[in-house]
Formats: C-alpha cells, sequence, structure tokens
C-alpha cells in the first residue's frame, strides 16, 4: 500500500537507436538526403533485417559496460538527445540534430510465455531538409478515433518536429510528412499540446486544444479543433495520392495565433495555462492598477489566455491575452495559396496542380522562402524578479492551477498560477526533471468516507527526478511530505506529457477509458519503462492515515490469508498481530471476518485468535468497544466452541450401547421383513457404480467455515442454522448425525450438546433426515443396526423441549410428526423414505400410546388420526418402492437411453391419476416391450389374480428368492406384474396399453424417421379392449400428430404426380422415404381401428374409471385414459374417405406408382380431406364421372402389377428368410389383392376387371397355381378366355420359334400344325411375357381349362382344341 515504480513495457533494439543517431555523418550519401524531400516511403528493408538478426544484440544493451565499449561513446547519450513520448505509450521518438528513430509498441511472449509490451524500431531516417537545420523539440499527439464505436484508443499518432531553422514539421508514425510551416526565422525551444480534459466540477472553464509553440521572444498557438481536421485530411490526400501513384499536393498553410513576448531578457520554457475569467474585485484589482485611477471597468470580466514563461530576467514571467483580441492569422503565402486555387480551377495549364511542370520552376520555389507574418506585441502583466536566477523548465499540473519550475540554482520551485506566487521551494536538485500524478479515490475508500456521495476527489503529487542523486521522488501537495523515493539510476529521462488524445469532446468522450500513463521513467541502460504506482490514502491528513494503515493491514492480511504456503503457526501469530494492530472498528470486523472465512485455517487458530481479540475488547473501556464487534467476536466463539465439540464426540472412541431400546423394534422387524425382497432387489440396483467428484463425497470433513457460515446467533442466545444450498445443508448434517446413524458415535451425548448449544429441535430433525435420505446406499447395507440408531435418534429429538407440544391433542395432527411425514413424501429416496416411515410411524404410535396411558389408564387402544395418517404415507412408500425399483431396472444395450426416472409420492400424487401408468409406460419404452411381449405379462398376472393375496405374496418372496440365478427378464416381468397388483386400477391393462400407445406416438414425433414407434404405438392401440378409450385416443393421435404429415404427404404426391424421392420427402414431410411408406401403413391402420371402434362403442358402456383408496388425493393433469372418454365422436363416412385416401397413397408409395392421388376424387370429394373427423362434411355421392373412374381402374390395376411383379421378386426372396414383419405389411404382403378389390368397390371400379387382370398377371409371370385359384372368382369367363388364350399363344410362340434350341422335333411339329394355328402363333409376340419359360405340363394344364372356360359355340373354340393338339403332341415328343 506504498508507492511503487511497475515496469509495464521495455525497449529493443536500444543499441542500434544509438548506433543509428551517433554514426558519424560522413558515410551518409547525398541520395538519402533528397529522398526524404518527398517522403512517402523510406526503404527500412536493410535496416530491419539487421535488427531482427538475431538475440545478442539485445543482450548487449541491456548491460552497460559492453554498450561503452561498442561506441566509444561515454556518459549518457540519451541526455543529447530530444525524446518525447505518446501518451499512449505506443510511440517513443529519438531524435538528435538530423536523425531521428521512431519506436512502436509490439507485444510478445518472453520467457516464461507471459505476454508483455515493448517498443520496436518502427521507422529511421533524417527529418531535416534544409542546410544545416537540426531538430531542437519534438511531441507525439495521438488523435482520438471518429468512429462511433470506439473505446478510447487512438487512431494515430501524429509527431511533431520544430527545427532550428523555426520550422515545424507534422509526420505519421511511419515517418510521412505531412505538413510543413515556417512560424519564425529562429530556433523553435518548446512543443507543448494541450487536450480536453473531462471537468470534475460544475464551476471549472472547459479548455481548449491547442499547440503551442515557444520561440526565443515568440509565442505560436496553433487552435486544437483545427489542427485536428488539418492533420486527418492531410494524412487521407497523402494515402489517396500514395495509392494513386501521384504527387502529393501542397496542403495550405495552418491558421495561428502569435504573441510577441516583451519585457522579458530571455525566455527558455513556457507553459500555455488556458482560458480564465476573474472575478469581479480582481478585474476591478487590476482596472485600478493598469488604469489608475479614473479607469473605466467593463461589465462583465473579459475571458483571458494566460501564458506563464521562464528564463531571465525576470526569472517567471505571467502573462495574459485578452479573447478576441486579435484574429487568427492567415499569411500571405495562404492568401497566394489562395488565388492560385482559383486560377487553378480555372486554367488547366497551371503547374499547382502537378499538370505541365517545370523542373526550373519548381527549384526555385523551393529556394524562396515564405514570407513570414509579425507577432502581435504581448507585455508582461508582472513576474517573479530575481536577476541572478535563471529558469529552466516549467511543468504544469493536470489540474492546471500549480506548476513546478526548475533553475540554475538547483532549486525546485512550486507555483500558484491564480495567485502568481511561489508557495514552495525544494533545494539540492540540478538538472531535475519534473512531473505531475493525479491519483484518484479507490472505490473502496469511499464506502468509509462522509462524502460518500460527492464526485471521486483526486490527490495531486509531484513527481521529481534528480539525474545527479540518481532518486526519483514523490511529494504530495501542496505542503504535504515526500511519499516516496527510489534509486533509479543516473542517466534516466522523466518523461511527463502533461495531455492525452486529442480531437476528443465532451460528448465523444463519453463512457471512454482513456488508457494513458501520465509519467514514465525511460532509463537507457536496460530498456525499462516504468511508471510511478500511488494510493492515494497517502494524501491524506493523519486522523484520516490512522484509516489508511488500518486499510494497509486489511491488505496485507489478505494477503496471508490468500498465499497456500503458510504455516497453521505464522498464520496464526500474523493474523493476530494485524487484528489487534487495527485500530478502526469497522475494519477490524472485516479483517476477522475475512479470516473466519478462510478455507485454510485450522480450527484452533480460529479460536485462539477470536478470544486473543474477544479478551482485548473486554478489558477496554466498555463505552468506547464498539458492540457489533464485540456481539461478533463471542457468537462466533460459541460456534467455534460447539464445531469442536462435536468433532471429538465423533473421534472419541466410548461410543455407548445401542441396546437400550432393542425390545421397542420388533414391530419394524416385521415390517422389514416384509418388504425385505424388494429392498434387496432396490439396492442392487441403486449400487450399480456412478460417476462422482471426490470434493462432493459426503465422507469428505466439514471444515470450520462452512460450519460458522451456516449457524448465526439470534438476539437472545439461540443458535439458527441458515439453509442456503441443498449440498451445503446435506454436509452439517452429516457432520452433526451421520456418526450417531453409524454407530460410531454417543448418540445421546452429540444430542445434549446440540440441545445445549440452542438449535431448534425442528431444524436438527431436518437436518438428520437429511442425511439420512442422502446416504440410502450405506444404510441399505445395514438397514436394521441404523434403523435402531434413527429410531433412538429420533425419540431424543421427540423428548426435546419444543419437539412435541405439550397442548397436543393425539386427536390432531401434530407438526412435529407431519414434519417427517412431509420430508418422506417428497423423497426421491424411495427405500430410505419408507425405513424413515417404519421408524416415525413406530415413535408416534409409542408417544401417543403412553399419553393415551397417562390420562385414560385403560385397556383401550388410542385411535388417532396422526396414526391413520402414518397407515396411508407407509403405503404410498411401499407402493412408490415398488414403482421405483421397477424404474431402476436398466434398459437392455443399445435400448433408448435416458436416466431412470425418480418418483416421490409428491411427484406421483402431482402427476394425477396417470402419473403412475405415465411413468411405467416411459420405462416400457426405454426397455423396448414389444406390445405382445407386455400382453403376456399382463395375462399372466390375470391368471394369478385368482389365488388369495397374502399366500400369493409369501410365495413370490419364496420364488424370488430361489430364481436369484434365473435371467433378469423374468424378474422384471415378476417385478411388472407384483406392481400391476399394487396398482390394480391404476396399472389396469388398458390404461397401461393406452399410456404406451402415447408415449410411443410422442417419441415417434420427436424422432419421425423410428417409423417402428409409430407401428408400436398402433399395435399397443389395438390391444386396448375399451373401444370408448380406443376411439378417444386414435382421434387425439389423427388430429395431433398424423394429420398434418399425412396432408403435407398427399399434397407432395399431388404436387409432383409420383412417389417422391428422399429428399423432397425430408423437406415436406420431415422423414425419408422409406420412413414415409411405414407411416402411411400405420396411418391407414389407425383409420382402421378408429372405424371399428366408432362400430363398436353403441354396443358397450364407457368403462369406470377408478384409483387406489391410498392414491386417491391425486390432483394435477388427467390421465391420457380420461381425456379419451371426452373425446367426441367421429363421422364415420369422413373416416372411411381418409382411410380410403391413406391406402392409395400407401401403395403409390409401396410400388412407386405414378398417380396424382387428389386427382382420383371429384371437387366434393377434395374438400372433405384433413378436415375434423368429428364435423359431418359433404360427401361424394352417386355415380362417378367415367373418367374418373378409368384413372382409379388404371391406379389399381398397376398396383396389382407391382404387387405379381414384387412375390415373384427373385431378389429379395434368394435370401431365403424372410421377415415376418415384411410378409404382413411389406409389397409382398398377401392383403394386397383383396385390399385393391375392397378399393375397388369403394371407387365404383368393376371387381371382375381387376380380378381379370390379376389371372393374367398371375400367368403372366408364370404363377399358374395362384392364377388357378383367382380364376375360380371371376364372373366374366368369355373375356377371360380370350385373354388366356393369347397368353398360351405367347408361350407357345416362344417354346416353338423364339427359344434358343429350337430342336428337330420342334420344327417336324410345326409342319404338321394346321397353318392357320402356325400363322396365328407366328403373330404372338412372347417379349410381352414376364415369364417365358414355363414348364409344359403348366401350360398343358392352362389350355384344359381354356377348353373348360370357353363355351363351344365361342369365336375361338377351334383355335383352343387346335392348340390342345400341338401341345400334347408337345408333351409326347418330350
Amino acid at each position: 500500500m506504498s508507492c511503487s515504480l511497475l515496469e509495464f513495457c521495455r525497449l529493443q533494439e536500444l543499441k542500434t537507436v544509438r548506433d543509428y543517431l551517433f554514426q558519424s555523418q560522413k558515410t551518409e550519401p547525398v541520395e538519402e538526403k533528397n529522398q526524404t524531400e518527398n517522403e512517402l516511403s523510406w526503404d527500412t528493408s536493410d535496416w530491419e533485417s539487421a535488427w531482427d538478426s538475431g538475440e545478442n544484440k539485445e543482450e548487449e544493451a541491456t548491460s552497460p559496460t559492453a554498450v561503452e565499449e561498442t561506441t566509444g561513446q561515454s556518459g549518457p547519450w540519451l541526455q543529447d538527445c530530444v525524446v518525447s513520448m505518446s501518451p499512449c505509450s505506443d510511440l517513443l521518438v529519438v531524435a538528435r540534430e538530423q536523425k531521428a528513430v521512431f519506436l512502436s509498441a509490439k507485444w510478445r511472449s518472453d520467457d516464461s510465455g507471459r505476454e508483455e509490451m515493448t517498443l520496436a524500431v518502427s521507422w529511421t531516417g533524417i527529418l531535416s531538409t534544409d542546410e544545416g537545420e537540426c531538430v531542437s523539440s519534438s511531441i507525439c499527439i495521438p488523435l482520438a478515433s471518429q468512429k462511433r464505436s470506439s473505446t478510447g484508443r487512438p487512431d494515430w499518432t501524429c509527431v511533431v518536429v520544430g527545427f532550428t531553422s523555426g520550422y515545424v514539421r507534422f509526420y505519421t508514425e511511419n515517418g510521412v510528412l505531412l505538413l510543413a510551416q515556417l512560424l519564425q526565422e529562429d530556433p523553435v525551444l518548446r512543443l507543448k499540446c494541450r487536450t480536453y480534459e473531462i471537468p470534475r466540477h460544475p464551476g471549472v472553464t472547459e479548455q481548449h486544444e491547442e499547440l503551442s509553440i515557444l520561440y526565443p521572444a515568440a509565442l505560436v498557438t496553433i487552435d486544437g479543433f483545427s489542427l485536428f481536421q488539418s492533420l486527418r485530411a492531410c494524412r487521407n490526400q497523402v494515402a489517396r495520392a500514395a495509392a494513386a501513384g501521384s504527387d502529393v499536393i501542397q496542403p495550405p498553410p495552418l491558421a495561428y495565433k502569435k504573441w510577441g513576448l516583451q519585457d522579458m531578457d530571455t525566455i527558455v520554457d513556457h507553459s500555455s495555462v488556458g482560458i480564465m475569467t476573474l472575478c469581479v474585485f480582481d478585474q476591478m484589482k487590476n482596472a485600478s492598477i493598469l488604469g489608475g485611477f479614473n479607469a473605466s471597468v467593463k461589465g462583465s470580466p473579459p475571458a483571458m489566455s494566460q501564458y506563464v514563461t521562464v528564463g531571465g530576467g525576470p526569472y517567471t514571467g505571467f502573462y495574459y491575452a485578452v479573447e478576441g483580441s486579435t484574429q487568427p492569422l492567415l499569411s500571405h503565402v495562404a492568401l497566394a495559396v489562395a488565388s492560385k486555387l482559383t486560377s487553378a480551377l480555372f486554367s488547366a495549364a497551371s503547374g499547382w496542380l502537378g499538370w505541365n511542370k517545370n523542373k526550373n520552376e519548381e527549384e526555385a520555389v523551393q529556394k524562396q522562402k515564405p514570407k513570414v507574418e509579425p507577432a502581435t506585441p504581448l507585455g508582461i502583466r508582472f513576474g517573479l524578479p530575481d536577476s541572478r536566477r535563471h529558469g529552466e523548465s516549467i511543468c504544469l499540473s493536470p489540474c492546471n492551477t500549480l506548476a513546478g519550475v526548475t533553475d540554475d540554482f538547483g532549486r525546485v520551485t512550486l507555483l500558484d498560477l491564480a495567485r502568481g506566487i511561489s508557495i514552495r521551494m525544494w533545494k539540492g536538485y540540478r538538472d531535475a526533471q519534473l512531473g505531475w500524478l493525479q491519483v484518484p479515490e479507490e472505490r473502496g475508500d469511499r464506502e468509509f468516507s462522509p462524502s460518500a456521495s460527492l464526485p471521486r476527489r483526486h490527490a495531486l503529487f509531484l513527481v521529481i527526478y534528480a539525474p545527479r542523486r540518481g532518486i526519483l521522488e514523490v511529494w504530495a501537495m501542496q505542503q504535504g511530505p515526500r511519499v516516496g523515493a527510489f534509486t533509479v539510476g543516473k542517466h534516466c529521462r522523466l518523461l511527463y506529457a502533461g495531455y492525452r488524445l486529442m480531437g476528443v469532446n465532451s460528448v465523444t468522450s463519453q463512457g471512454w477509458q482513456l488508457h494513458t500513463q501520465q509519467v514514465c521513467l525511460l532509463d537507457p541502460i536496460t530498456g525499462a519503462l516504468r511508471t510511478v504506482n500511488i494510493p492515494f490514502h497517502l494524501a491524506l491528513s493523519d486522523k484520516k492515515s490512522e484509516r489508511a494503515k488500518d486499510m494497509h493491514l486489511l491488505k496485507r492480511l489478505t494477503t496471508i490469508l490468500r498465499s497456500r504456503e503458510v504455516e497453521p503457526d505464522i498464520l496464526e501469530s500474523e493474523a493476530r498481530s494485524v487484528l489487534l494492530d487495527i485500530k478502526h472498528p469497522a475494519i477490524k470486523k472485516q479483517a476477522l471476518e475475512s479470516l473466519l472465512s478462510n478455507k485454510s485455517a485450522p480450527v484452533s487458530c480460529l479460536t485462539n485468535v477470536t478470544s486473543a481479540l474477544y479478551d482485548t475488547l473486554k478489558q477496554q473501556d466498555p463505552e468506547q468497544v464498539d458492540p457489533a464487534l464485540l456481539q461478533l467476536c463471542s457468537s462466533q466463539l460459541k460456534l467455534l466452541q460447539l464445531y469442536t465439540d462435536i468433532q471429538h464426540l465423533h473421534s472419541a472412541a466410548d461410543t455407548e450401547a445401542c441396546s437400550t431400546n432393542q425390545d421397542s423394534l420388533e414391530g419394524i422387524e416385521v415390517e422389514l421383513s416384509r418388504v425385505g425382497p424388494t429392498l434387496q432387489r432396490y439396492a442392487q440396483l441403486t449400487s450399480r457404480p456412478s460417476v462422482s467428484f471426490a470434493q462432493d463425497s459426503p465422507d469428505s470433513p466439514l471444515p470450520p467455515q462452512a460450519f460458522l457460515s451456516q449457524m448465526e446467533c439470534t438476539e437472545d442466545g439461540e443458535l439458527r442454522v441458515i439453509r442456503t444450498s441443498e449440498t451445503e445443508w446435506n454436509q452439517l448434517g452429516n457432520f452433526m448425525f451421520w456418526g450417531c446413524l453409524c454407530g460410531k458415535s454417543p448418540l445421546h451425548k452429540v444430542c445434549d450438546t446440540l440441545q445445549q448449544a440452542g438449535i431448534s429441535p425442528q431444524q436438527l430433525l431436518s437436518l438428520l433426515l437429511s442425511v439420512w435420505l442422502q446416504r440410502e446406499k450405506e444404510m441399505l447395507q445395514k438397514p436394521e443396526e441404523t434403523v435402531r440408531n434413527l429410531h433412538t435418534l429420533l425419540i431424543t429429538l421427540s423428548n426435546m423441549k419444543g419437539a412435541v407440544e405439550e397442548s397436543w391433542d393425539p386427536q390432531s395432527v401434530s407438526p412435529w410428526w407431519q414434519q417427517v411425514r412431509c420430508t418422506c413424501i417428497q423423497s426421491h429416496n424411495a427405500a430410505a423414505a419408507l425405513l424413515a416411515a417404519f421408524v416415525a410411524h413406530r415413535a408416534a404410535k409409542a408417544s401417543i400410546t403412553s399419553r393415551a396411558d397417562s390420562k385414560f389408564q385403560s385397556e383401550w387402544e388410542a385411535v388417532s388420526l396422526e396414526l391413520e395418517q402414518w397407515v396411508v404415507c407407509v403405503r404410498q412408500l411401499e407402493d412408490v418402492l415398488m414403482l421405483q425399483t421397477l424404474l431402476l431396472v436398466p434398459p437392455p444395450q443399445g435400448a433408448a437411453g435416458a436416466a431412470a426416472a425418480q418418483c416421490s409420492i409428491k411427484t406421483l400424487l402431482e402427476g394425477g391419476t396417470g402419473g403412475i401408468a405415465d411413468s411405467v409406460s416411459k420405462w416400457v419404452f426405454r426397455h423396448n416391450f414389444a406390445p405382445e411381449r407386455l400382453k403376456e405379462i399382463l395375462l399372466k398376472k390375470e391368471d394369478t389374480e385368482g389365488d388369495d393375496k397374502g399366500e400369493q405374496k409369501a410365495e413370490e418372496e419364496r420364488k424370488e428368492q430361489e430364481e436369484k440365478s434365473q435371467e433378469d427378464t423374468d424378474r422384471t416381468a415378476e417385478l411388472l406384474v407384483a406392481l400391476c397388483q399394487r396398482f390394480p386400477h391404476s396399472l389396469s391393462p388398458d390404461l397401461l396399453f393406452a399410456h404406451c400407445c402415447w408415449e410411443y406416438v410422442v417419441q415417434w414425433n420427436k424422432d419421425p424417421e423410428e417409423g417402428r414407434y409409430l407401428c408400436w404405438a398402433v399395435e399397443h392401440l389395438k390391444l386396448v379392449s375399451s373401444p370408448h378409450i380406443q376411439l378417444g385416443i386414435s382421434t387425439m393421435m389423427w388430429s395431433t400428430f398424423i394429420v398434418k404429415r399425412l396432408s403435407a404427404a398427399a399434397y407432395l404426391m399431388e404436387k409432383v404426380g409420383k412417389a417422391p424421392k428422399d429428399r423432397l420427402c425430408r423437406r415436406d414431410v420431415g422423414m425419408g422415404d422409406k420412413a414415409v411408406t411405414s407411416f402411411l401403413g400405420c396411418c391407414v391402420q389407425l383409420l382402421q381401428i378408429l372405424m371399428e371402434a366408432d362400430s363398436a362403442v353403441e354396443e358397450v358402456s364407457a368403462p369406470e374409471l377408478s384409483v387406489e383408496e391410498a392414491w386417491s388425493g391425486a390432483e394435477g393433469p388427467a390421465s391420457i385414459a380420461e381425456l379419451a372418454l371426452e373425446q367426441r365422436g367421429v363421422h364415420y363416412p369422413l373416416v372411411q374417405h381418409h382411410c380410403l385416401l391413406a391406402s392409395l397413397l400407401h401403395a403409390a408409395m409401396t410400388f412407386s406408382l405414378k398417380v396424382k392421388p387428389l386427382s382420383l376424387f371429384d371437387s366434393k370429394g377434395k374438400n372433405a380431406f384433413f378436415r375434423d373427423l368429428t364435423t359431418i362434411q359433404l360427401m361424394p355421392s352417386g355415380d362417378m364421372d367415367p373418367g374418373l373412374v378409368s384413372l382409379r381402374q388404371e391406379f389399381l390395376l398397376r398396383v396389382l402389377t407391382g404387387w405379381v411383379q414384387a412375390i415373384d421378386d427373385p431378389s429379395s426372396s434368394a435370401s431365403g428368410t424372410r421377415s415376418p414383419t415384411l410378409l404382413s405389411s411389406g409389397p409382398k404382403a398377401d392383403w394386397w389383392p383383396s385390399l385393391c378389390l375392397e378399393l375397388g368397390s369403394l371407387l365404383q371400379v368393376n371387381p371382375d376387371i381387376l380380378r381379370r387382370h390379376l389371372v393374367c398377371e398371375l400367368y403372366n409371370q408364370g404363377l399358374d397355381l395362384r392364377a388357378e385359384e383367382v380364376m375360380l372368382e371371376v364372373e366374366d369367363k368369355d373375356v377371360l378366355g380370350s385373354q388366356l388364350l393369347v397368353l398360351t399363344g405367347q408361350r407357345l410362340s416362344y417354346s416353338l420359334l423364339h427359344s434358343q434350341s429350337q430342336t428337330q422335333a420342334a420344327m417336324e411339329l410345326l409342319a404338321r400344325l394346321p397353318p392357320t394355328l402356325c400363322t396365328w402363333l407366328k403373330a404372338m409376340d412372347p417379349s410381352e411375357l414376364r415369364c417365358p419359360l414355363v414348364p409344359l405340363s403348366q401350360t398343358s394344364r392352362l389350355v384344359g381349362r381354356l377348353i373348360e372356360i370357353l363355351p363351344e359355340n365361342h369365336a375361338q373354340y377351334s383355335l383352343a382344341l387346335h392348340l390342345l393338339e400341338a401341345v400334347e403332341a408337345l408333351t409326347t415328343e418330350d
């Protein structure tokens, strides 16, 4: 908390800089000089390669001896150079005589990998253009960005250089000349800049930005705003010229004011203080001094610019220029430029714009010097006369009220500029360099300050560097002490800018963070740039510095607590000394709190330090002690004592015997044996390995800090536990009670200690139950022992004062036992909650009985509302345990994963009447149970339900014991059956199937590619026995999930006119083409179920949905079955209409047919599609348009053709094993022909045409046996005979004329055939046959059938007889 020097940047290549600046001038080639005249790009490649060539040069630069040897330059070389640095620390200019080096900021990683800022050479070159002129002064001005998104970083930095010739030139960071102006033919002595500062107080005058240039007898000021605009314009113009490759247009000169400073012998430095307005008294005083007795006074005080100069005779001069007394000068050159510009616009021949340039003319212009404007004389107002003292430099403070002046007597004088007097002087500072630091008050300090609401205070410090002594000192203003001193070396330079960014105003600076260094020290030996860091409190007076010292001690303590490698003893002694040294009570309290909240401090250390502090406070006068601090100490000591006591009890070996109340546990043992098998199964399932973090382990010890943060002392000395997060609450419970539950700690002693500490029994009960429920796994390893300990603890807590009210009437509900019940009801740890309920039920019963005995002393058993509630709670918890055990059964590998659902009485009651079925249905989905398998399991349940329940349970448990080794699936099935028996209403088969159906369709909707989910949803729906529920669920499924996708599929197919490809299906329907086919099949099935249910509803009465007695308190959403029963009835013809469309779409997708499905219907039919199924729509009726009927017929015939080709497709049947699902649903399914006939009857297509087509197709495919079956149903045998006759001809034609193996016998047979038959056979085209190679026996059967079908009077009967002969002849040949 004291002053410090911080290194923030390093100079690279210092040696290179010095070598360049101090190398002998003779070796310079002449060309380089000429090049600077047109300085657009300086070729630095050879320099840069030299600089980048190795680390060794940098190393040399860091050692002073090496530097001096290499250059032969002894002493402080930097003192001979002109050095200036940008206030943003991103540009450093070092110049000597004609040369200059620019160094720019770069980030680089050091050896340890940390990022650090360095300044590296970015440009070197010669700046002077006139013969014999040298650099005399320089300044770097960062220019603000005009972008609205800017945050306060400069856009670019302008380097302003003054020369001995009187020229002032402006350059970019890359050494490109922007602007040059001759303002006076004398050397430039100093360049100074003033930029906008945000006023800290309302009364402060806003200062204008300006650049001031000092000559030996004149002062030139340039307005900052116009300079900013000119420089930006020049830079843009130069950039454009460079891009276009043209010459740079000479910019117009700057507007400026020029004052001739009179009545002072020599001037070496100046400060432009800015505009000031006098108060009326000062105005009258000045008027009377200057104008005498009769002087007149203006009504308002004039604004004046104040300039302070230092030098000799007088030593310091004060000048005041009244604003508005002189116009800014536009020199003759400017007027000439203006006239030239106008003529240039009229005459394209003008050479000024760079056309038709004449070499000689150009040179002449350059040689002729511009005319210099005369200065406006400005008389000195007053000064500090000291004939022998000569001032050397002046440094203005950031607040513009003070200035530091150095002189040739080695003194530093502090001036008060408003009063014009010297107010302080330091001696022994020869060649001193000055700088100022303004430090804002820290945010934290404001909180203690009485003036917290006022603006932040700022402290001012003067920084003095004395090179002769090699020290840097910091002094508090105005009369303050020296607050810091550093030994820094004798060759440094103190760089103080005194300004920030140019181009900022009160609007643009809103929200900016101006990153500027105020003072930095450049060490040329190491290349380090360091800044001075001063804490605000060093400026405060004695009383306030006491608090500052306290803050310093607090920070010291915080640092110690943060460091990890501190020994506990050292930590204790340090903390004690700091706490006792701090004077201010608020800070003392803060320090104590930070110590108590530190995680690494051991409890002994905390106790010792707190008690030492408490003792010292007790010894002081009670009037002076802060009561809050005393209260904090005593309460924390009490808590630390309690923590230590509990810790000792848990680690003590004298655990008391737990056998005191074994006799009272008989009832619980019976209950335990009843639920034993389920508990064992539950324990197996919960003990599966899981990942957790070591620090989250419940066995990790509770640190004292966590204990203290969770406990607080109330006004009346009681302790209260603060409930923060669940984890911390459980940790505290573990710390207090886990040892007791395991039987490792003395139960009664722990309870007594906690009771004496004053913690309420209700909070202790809550902590006990939380640890019991949380550590279920460990507890289930030794249930009997832990249950016994829990019983003891519960009884002990119940007997505490304030647990069970004295006035409690056993007929009403006790808040104490209600608290236990609430915890069990909300717990997701079913086994632990059930055991806790057993114990609490037992304890409550004992408590009520003892109260009743004391009241009645009779043999009657007391009936109580309390016990009734316990009976219900235990029954519910047993159900939850069974359900949770089932839900924990892990799904088989590869099934749809999800975490096992957690359930509690509360979640099941809030889940409504269908909550239980819903959780089981989700489990069924995770386990991938096929609907048939689920049906088998549930049927088993119904078979066994007839037996007596009690026997059955005992038998079941025996079975479970015997069949441990059997497969998991059987045990899971048994679990499910047992669960359904516990919930005969909530898990009745219809309800379970309904929920499973809904779960599957919901999951399908999430991932429509999984067509199996929708198929299984429909399968589950089929298994629901009640048509009312079936109807409701299918209606809900249709309207919620199906109709939107079905309509999308129909419109897509209508649009493309065929079965759409995969990409289109995904785009419009949201699933691939295979999934769409499966989806359409399911739609057909769903609509068929809907129609069947609608027909059956009339015959059966609606089912009564009831719920188990223990679960009658369920509140929440209605179950799926209840919602289904509330659905309205459907309009049967509309459902049939949709079913028809779905069937057509399914067929088209299955056989990839071309069809526009909606075009197969008339306008009424189209309009009725995708309407609400419960509404009555206008349906198509009467005879259809024949055109439509023919379209429908054509489509159905193509479906039949597709089916015939599919069943005889060798590619799929080659595998031999066809999956049963394919046979029942795919293109090979046997029901397609009957479906087509059914559709035909609905679509007014003649079914006989379809049958005949099917027979022909089957014969065509060579499937004669199937064809014969279908032939029996054909009515119009004549037409069929004619069709089959042609087919037979094609077969014979192929075997006789077109087959590859034409035998001699066949040829002879052909010769024997009647000519008409021969001609007829030759006319046949066997290529129409899909299977021409058919055994002759099949063809002869076909001809036999033909003879049977055709009547004798048929025109082609004779042809059939001829065919019969030919075939018989062929068979005999074979």
